[in-house]
């Protein structure tokens, strides 16, 4: 029943106590948005998200620290997972290969072999909710709403096996980084990413060559020639090498799994890198290193204690070319 008399109510007291509490003020800059009053400027606009909050501020960081490992020199590790490269962000990897704006490549195998066989046919826009049994009674793969048709890893054997032939006449043990190089020789097709790298001297390693086509292939190949080795050990050697005597180090990290971590232990061995910029959506409730937030890496000497470092939770397919466009100013103003 309310109280009918002036008498203040405890009741009233208490939760005007609580929730009604003076605070101090919060240095830093304000929240606001982009003023579409003024039309439409984009440069603007991206600008912007550093004042927007949430993931939007996270990616304006990302922006900021990879333009401050450019400018710092640093020696830039570039990381994808292979489903990128299934993607158009393949077309973006090569431009950046082709102007020499990376150092070092990091993939794994489906990262390496689709860049090949999309010199040798196009992938096709389809659909998440297709169906898998249909698709497979037509011979046609998924990968998220692209369409791959297996045509495609029939010309990549054709393509493969002649090479690794031409390989295994040379009659010794060859690394995967080599096995690469050859193909992005023999491609030489400048819309791949890896003919680029093989032309600019660009170094690519992959840490799990035996997942995909190029592990079929090496499987296909060693029951026609058992002796045939593939010296995984002498590309892990050259590959940790990279960071020893570095003055300076930063990683891009599009994705997560064993790319983001040969890259960070690559690094531990310099006791961390400066700069670190990661772009992928798992999570760190499991302990497992793929959804590992920059600090515990701090933790592991992969990343230095004053490293300027980010995780942005996001779709690198969309945030990834606004990174180019925004960190690589000189390619996008010729």
């Amino acid at each position: 029943m309310a109280d009918k008399t002036n008498k203040p109510n405890k009741n009233e007291e208490t939760a005007r106590k609580n929730a009604l509490r003076e605070s101090s003020e919060v240095s830093g800059e304000s929240v606001s948005g982009y003023n579409f009053d003024s039309g439409v400027d984009w440069e603007k606009l991206i600008d912007s998200f550093s004042n927007t909050g949430f993931q939007a501020t996270n990616f304006s960081k990302a922006i900021e620290i990879i333009n401050k490992m450019r400018d710092d020199k640093a020696f830039i590790y570039l990381g994808y997972t292979s489903n990128l490269v299934t993607s158009g962000l393949r077309d973006i990897f090569r431009y950046l290969a082709e102007k020499k704006m990376v150092d070092v490549i990091i993939t794994t195998a489906g990262g390496i072999e689709e860049d090949i066989i999309k010199c040798l046919g196009d992938f096709k826009i389809g659909s998440f909710g297709a169906s898998g049994a249909s698709l497979r009674n037509d011979g046609i793969n998924r990968a998220g709403n692209i369409f791959i048709p297996n045509s495609r890893y029939v010309k990549f054997e054709k393509f493969f096996q002649p090479l690794l032939e031409e390989v295994y006449r040379e009659n010794k043990v060859v690394t995967p980084s080599e096995i690469i190089w050859k193909l992005g020789e023999k491609i030489n097709d400048k819309r791949s990413i890896y003919y680029q790298c093989w032309k600019n001297k660009i170094q690519v390693y992959c840490p799990a060559i035996m997942d995909g086509a190029l592990g079929d292939n090496l499987y296909f190949f060693q029951f026609k020639h058992p002796d045939f080795k593939v010296d995984i050990m002498g590309d892990v050697t050259w590959f940790n090498n990279t960071s020893v005597g570095l003055k300076k180090s930063g990683v891009i990290i599009l994705g997560a799994g064993v790319v983001k971590h040969a890259i960070l232990n690559a690094n531990m061995l310099r006791n961390g890198t400066e700069y670190a910029v990661y772009i992928n959506n798992s999570q760190e409730f499991d302990g497992s290193d793929a959804g590992a937030m920059p600090d515990e890496a701090v933790s592991w000497g992969k990343i230095t204690k004053n490293a300027e470092s980010v995780k942005v939770f996001g779709d690198a397919t969309i945030l990834f070319p606004i990174i180019v466009a925004k960190n690589f100013r000189e390619l996008t103003d010729k």
